[in-house]
């Protein structure tokens, strides 16, 4: 899967979840006021099932969940990782 492709995946996701919202690839998601702790689980959950990784504990500092493009580089990451 292309890295566009997962961004829009993980782009849907958040608009969904953010009634709509329009949230550019870079943005902050948390500073802006869009996500929390509950959010971060949430979105753990779908990377995981979406694109069939497993999210490890020292995957799990906040800055690889910040935004569309640090999710997709973390994805792209673990498939790599997955395929070597």
């Amino acid at each position: 899967m292309q890295d566009k492709a997962i961004k829009d995946q993980i782009s849907e996701f958040m608009a969904q979840a953010f009634s709509g919202a329009v949230i550019a690839h870079d943005q902050d998601i948390f500073e802006a006021g869009f996500g929390n702790s509950m959010f971060a689980m949430q979105l753990v959950n779908f990377v995981e099932v979406t694109f069939g990784i497993e999210v490890d504990s020292d995957d799990l500092d906040i800055d690889n969940f910040r935004s569309i493009d640090r999710v997709a580089a973390l994805v792209q990451r673990k498939r790599a990782v997955a395929a070597a």
